[in-house]
C-alpha cells in the first residue's frame, strides 16, 4: 500500500511538470510568433531597380522622401509603402490619323519610358502607380497627330528621320512635364490607306514605263545615229574611191584584182581537198599575166 501511494504522488507531480512546461512552451511560441509579426511589420525590403515613397495616415499622405535600394522602417499600420519600378520599359503606343492631303496613316511608336525619381510622390499623387497607361498614351496620340498633319503622305516616306526627329523632342517636352524620362522613341510601323497604296503602285507601274518607253528612244536613236556615221563613212569611201578612179583611171581597181586574185589562189593552194589548180584565167578574174 505504502508503495502504491508513493508511485500515486510521482505521477501527480510529473503530470503538474507536463502541464507547467506546456503553458511555458505555449506562451514563448505566442510571443515568438507575435514578434515575428512584429518584425515583418516594421521593416520592408526597397529591391534593385525599384524605388519607394511612404504613405503616412497621421502626417497627411504620401511623403516628399524617396526610399532607396535596401531594408528601412517603418511604422506598423501607420505607414505603408509604395513601390515603383525605375528602369527603362516600352510602351507601345498606336494611331491612325489623317495627313495633310488627307491620306489615313497608320503609326505605332515604341517608347523606352522611366520615371523621375525625384517626383514619384507628386506621380503618385496624380496618377497613382499606373501612370504611363494613363499618360503616355494620351500625350502620344496628341503629338502624332499634330506631327502628321504636317506632312503629305509621299513626305512621311521621303522625310522619315525628319518626321522622326519631330515626334521625338515633342513627345520628350510632353512627357518631361509629367516627370516621365523617354530614354527612345523608334517609328515601328508606317502604313497607308488602300487608296494611296494603289496610287503608289500605279505610279512605280508607270515610271517603269515611262523609263523602259526612254530606253527604247535613246536605243533607237543610237542606232539611227549608228547609221548615218556608217552611211557617211560609205559616202566618204565611195568618194574617195572615185576620186582616185579620176585620178589614176583603171588601175586602182586591176590592183584590187590583183590582190584578191592572190588572196583566192593563196586559199586554194592551202586547201587539202584541192590537188591542183585548174587552167585558164577565169580563176584570176580574167587578168592577162
Amino acid at each position: 500500500t505504502h508503495t502504491h501511494t508513493h508511485a500515486q504522488k510521482h505521477t501527480v507531480m510529473a503530470a503538474r511538470l507536463a502541464n507547467e512546461l506546456a503553458r511555458v512552451m505555449i506562451g514563448g511560441g505566442v510571443a515568438l510568433a507575435v514578434g515575428a509579426g512584429v518584425y515583418n511589420n516594421v521593416l520592408y525590403n526597397v529591391e534593385p531597380g525599384h524605388r519607394a515613397i511612404i504613405f503616412d495616415q497621421l502626417r497627411g499622405g504620401i511623403q516628399d522622401e524617396v526610399k532607396q535600394e535596401g531594408t528601412h522602417f517603418l511604422i506598423p499600420f501607420v505607414q505603408k509603402p509604395v513601390f515603383y519600378d525605375v528602369r527603362a520599359q516600352p510602351q507601345p503606343i498606336s494611331v491612325v490619323t489623317p495627313s495633310k492631303d488627307l491620306q489615313n496613316i497608320s503609326l505605332t511608336l515604341r517608347i523606352l519610358y522611366r520615371p523621375v525619381e525625384t517626383q514619384l510622390p507628386q506621380l503618385y499623387k496624380k496618377y497613382n502607380t499606373d501612370y504611363a497607361e494613363r499618360v503616355l498614351p494620351s500625350i502620344g496620340n496628341e503629338v502624332l497627330k499634330s506631327v502628321v498633319a504636317q506632312y503629305d503622305a509621299s513626305e512621311l516616306i521621303t522625310q522619315r528621320e525628319s518626321v522622326s526627329l519631330e515626334v521625338r523632342e515633342s513627345l520628350n517636352k510632353r512627357a518631361n512635364r509629367f516627370g516621365i524620362v523617354l530614354e527612345d522613341i523608334s517609328i515601328t510601323h508606317l502604313t497607308f490607306g488602300r487608296e494611296f497604296t494603289a496610287a503608289v503602285e500605279m505610279k512605280q507601274v508607270a515610271a517603269q514605263d515611262a523609263e523602259r518607253a526612254r530606253f527604247v528612244v535613246e536605243k533607237a536613236e543610237q542606232e539611227k545615229l549608228a547609221n548615218v556615221i556608217l552611211a557617211e563613212g560609205d559616202a566618204k569611201a565611195g568618194e574617195l574611191i572615185s576620186q582616185a578612179l579620176e585620178e589614176h583611171g583603171k588601175g586602182l581597181i586591176e590592183l584590187r584584182k590583183i590582190e584578191a586574185s592572190m588572196d583566192i589562189a593563196k586559199t586554194l593552194s592551202t586547201s587539202p581537198r584541192v590537188a591542183y589548180l585548174p587552167a585558164g584565167k577565169g580563176l584570176l578574174m580574167n587578168l592577162s599575166v
